[in-house]
């Protein structure tokens, strides 16, 4: 482990003055790491020109070859978190003889107004994605779009391209065909809500009781998600668990910080949005264009994983093989869960990044290491994330037999560019939280703190506290300690500006 501050320097009057930080000092030192990185943080004129050229959301009337289908009146919901209002996807099912289920998954229509090399296009392809900091949003478009004018919002009609999907019994995959529709979104729910209802925790929120059908449209989507996430994991789909804490804020004060919680909610839409796009990047390659893949590469230092295994006492094939992965991770993270987000953090790291690469019909497969699936793009995330913007204008051309909109050498510049600008962006986010952790803890300089040795470098020992989840270098005192050991620390400072905190062993 190494700490991070982008080259970022010392804001002088900061450093000197005396007044506590608070979020607008956290919005400005994200300013400043974007820029940093390559992206840009406020929109330019020319995006607000065209941006007060649109009147009202896409009203296209389609055509013979693409049709709109007209599925306002089905049970559509959007499922996010509390604070979401770029809501790009919404999901319905039906339940069918034998136990199959069919299930419809509609994507935002963005390309409806924001056409290819408009300025608010061009402007999205610098960034590639929205920045997501607790002191403020970055989006990739501008609000009044992704917030309204292209987000799926309830008891309003949007422009989608809807997935359909038949799963049979066993959730095993029966088949799956792509299409434009009006959609209308019935109710607006939250992650943690409806995994409350769920785990029997909390009642079923009331946006979903006042649509009636709704409460069974949820009970059936929830089993069928857990049928594919099953299914996944025998497959060899890691169950990875990072250190992702937020922020919360009262006003201008960080009151808190927050580990994010893998729920049933969460569940449902990642299993659904995984099957939706695998079949977007098969339906791709059925109409014989190229498409825009996001891989994990079977990792390279397959070989230190092995090494990292043995350490736990388990013995790993010497090629990659990512059911015996699973099988490890699944016993640690049942044997040891207060560990498991460090044993994560280790796993990703050895595995390799993410990316997008160029995939050709025919073209040899790379598929997703990670989530052991062959075939595997993004499009459900077209108001946050360029590549899946790309993603809505192929499968538009597709449908409409029409030449593809982009050309395979503007797709393979386009993945190169979109991985670099999604790395800067993470980088950015994890600065940032770097930072809050300091803001919050910053007043409780001199106070003690259980924590957890979480890294062991030649800069130093890291560890992990747990209330508040934050994590700072033990400067003085290391003791021979081990990743994993259990420790009793006293906080000597912080500094909010680089998102350092530092430790020292406590008596």
């Amino acid at each position: 482990m190494k700490r991070e501050d982008g080259g970022a320097q010392l804001y002088i009057s900061s450093m000197h003055s005396k007044r506590p930080h608070q979020r607008a000092d956290l919005v400005r030192i994200a300013i400043h790491a974007m820029s940093e990185r390559g992206l840009e943080p406020e929109f330019p004129a020319r995006v607000e020109v065209q941006l007060a050229s649109i009147t009202g959301p896409g009203s296209e009337a389609g055509t013979a070859s693409a049709p709109i289908h007209d599925l306002t009146p089905l049970l559509w919901c959007s499922l996010d978190n509390d604070d979401s209002l770029d809501l790009d996807q919404l999901t319905v099912c039906e339940v069918l003889p034998k136990g199959a289920v069919r299930l419809w998954v509609a994507i935002a229509d963005v390309d409806a107004l924001v056409r290819k090399d408009t300025p608010i296009d061009t402007h999205a392809l610098i960034n590639t994605t929205s920045v997501y900091t607790s002191a403020r949003i970055f989006p990739m478009l501008p609000e009044r779009l992704s917030n309204d004018l292209t987000s799926l919002n309830p008891h309003e009609d949007r422009l989608a391209l809807v997935t359909e999907m038949v799963f049979n019994a066993d959730g095993s995959l029966a088949g799956s065909t792509v299409y434009r529709a009006r959609v209308r979104n019935k109710a607006k729910l939250a992650y943690d809500a409806v995994s409350a209802w769920i785990d029997g925790e909390g009642p079923l929120p009331e946006a979903a009781a006042r649509v009636p059908g709704m409460e069974a449209q949820l009970r059936t989507q929830d089993a069928l998600a857990q049928q594919l996430r099953a299914r996944r994991h025998a497959e060899g789909s890691l169950e990875l668990e990072t250190f992702q804490p937020r922020a919360l804020f009262e006003g201008e004060q960080v009151i808190d910080i927050r580990q994010q919680v893998q729920n049933r909610g969460r569940q449902l839409i990642e299993e659904v949005m995984i099957a939706t796009n695998g079949c977007t990047a098969r339906y791709l390659a059925s109409h014989g264009g190229a498409s825009l893949r996001r891989v994990v590469r079977s990792p390279e230092r397959w070989l230190r994983i092995v090494g990292v295994a043995k350490e736990y006492g388990v013995t790993l094939p010497e090629e990659p093989d990512s059911r015996a992965l699973e099988a490890f991770l699944a016993r640690q993270h049942k044997d040891d869960p207060l560990r498991f987000p460090d044993l994560s953090l280790v796993i990703v790291k050895l595995m390799g990044r993410g990316e997008y690469v160029v995939e050709t019909p025919g073209g040899p497969p790379i598929g997703h290491f990670g989530l052991a699936v062959r075939d595997y793009t993004h499009s459900t995330a077209p108001n946050r994330r360029f590549p899946d913007l790309i993603t809505s204008r192929l499968l538009k051309a597709a449908l409409a037999g029409q030449p593809q909109p982009y050309s395979n050498a503007e797709l393979g510049e386009l993945a190169l560019h979109c991985t670099r600008q999604e790395d800067a962006a993470q980088k950015v986010e994890r600065q940032m939280r770097k930072s809050e952790a300091a803001l919050l803890l910053e007043s409780r300089v001199g106070e003690r703190f259980d924590a957890l040795v979480t890294g062991s470098a030649a800069e130093g020992i890291w560890v992990r506290v747990f209330t508040p989840p934050a994590e700072g270098k033990l400067i003085k005192g290391d003791g021979g300690l081990r990743v994993g050991d259990k420790v009793r620390v006293k906080l000597v400072s912080t500094n909010v500006e680089r998102g350092f905190i530092d430790f020292v062993l406590a008596g």
